[in-house]
């Protein structure tokens, strides 16, 4: 292995979802990660999430499996694990026995709802957790039901990302003296940081708190998404008036006088009905070749199977193959301690 996190140990135990992806980053970016999984489990080796990992099956509730896991652990920088509360304590296996085991040992513990509060006890899945953060009711158009971004912010930003981080820091607090610790890392509390900004514009009078009424959230005609005359669509984010000026020039609109005033929110329907009718008289590929090269903020909107040939992901690598499945590269990129290229997981 081989990256900036070379020479640390993770143990995670089997999980769905967030606690994997956390594990996986930890793995891409050099950590040696052990993933304990039930005897009999099935391993599937296309899954991006459980790759660069050594799978070793343990019954965690037997004392044999438990001793075992103890005995990793007590060599071992951190563990993550992705249970409802309680359910580690009741294999023994809680942040206090292991702490006691291994003082220095940073305990990750990913959940939706967190260790405490009116939710904690209860099931859920991302869509719950974004639900109740406001996250969610962000999403969508003006007069219509939110929009489920996937499972990308609960899951996966808010959860797993925000999991990936807290280890990291903590286990940069015991590299520099202090005793290892749990850290709590819940669903809600994480999409609701990643909506920081919009708190912000709401302080300041920016922000409506009414979805599809606000400059990122489909209302401004200069930031959204338009179909094209084939059924395929184009995103648009000139924000900037040099951006919106490069805009209007690129669909032929610079002299248009309904488009004078960029920010004139009175005119944003009039403006966005006009947008579209213009945008649907070319095909995708006509507007990008037209936008191509220019600083008009004006994108194809690809597919996966187009986004894996597209010439700047090609150039980037941003995707890769493993074990013969197309999946992200890891990110991000460093100069002095390269990622390995990721390897299917290994029982």
């Amino acid at each position: 292995m081989s990256g900036p996190l070379k020479g640390l140990r993770i143990i995670e135990i089997a999980g769905l979802g967030p606690a994997p992806f956390a594990a996986m980053m930890l793995a891409d970016h050099g950590a040696e990660v052990i993933r304990i999984d039930r005897p009999g489990a099935h391993i599937e080796s296309r899954d991006p999430l459980l790759r660069s990992r050594t799978i070793r099956f343990l019954d965690l509730k037997s004392p044999d499996g438990q001793a075992a896991l103890r005995d990793l652990v007590k060599t071992s920088d951190g563990l993550i694990e992705g249970f409802r509360p309680g359910v580690m304590e009741r294999l023994g296996l809680g942040p206090d026995v292991l702490l006691a085991d291994n003082p220095q040992l940073v305990y990750g513990r990913m959940t939706g709802w967190g260790q405490d509060g009116f939710y904690a006890a209860r099931a859920g899945h991302d869509i719950n957790y974004i639900a109740a953060s406001g996250a969610l009711h962000m999403i969508g158009r003006k007069g219509e039901a939110p929009v489920p971004p996937l499972n990308l912010v609960g899951d996966f930003g808010g959860g797993g990302m925000m999991l990936a981080f807290g280890m990291v820091s903590a286990l940069l607090a015991v590299k520099n003296g202090t005793a290892g610790q749990v850290i709590d890392c819940a669903m809600t509390d994480g999409s609701a940081l990643l909506t920081a900004m919009m708190w912000g514009f709401r302080a300041s009078g920016f922000w409506q708190d009414e979805r599809g009424s606000n400059i990122l959230d489909t209302a401004a005609p200069f930031y959204d998404v338009y179909e094209t005359a084939d059924g395929k669509h184009i995103a648009v984010g000139a924000i900037e008036p040099q951006f919106y000026a490069l805009m209007l020039n690129g669909l032929g609109l610079s002299d248009d006088p309904l488009f004078a005033f960029q920010m004139d929110i009175q005119n944003w329907p009039a403006q966005k009905a006009a947008l579209a009718m213009r945008i649907r008289t070319k095909t995708r590929d006509a507007w990008a070749a037209i936008f191509d090269g220019q600083d008009a903020c004006v994108t194809p909107v690809l597919s996966m199977n187009e986004a894996l040939a597209a010439p700047h992901n090609r150039d980037r690598n941003t995707f890769i193959t493993v074990g013969g499945v197309d999946q992200p590269a890891p990110a991000p990129r460093y100069s002095a301690t390269p990622c390995a290229t990721p390897v299917p997981p290994k029982a």
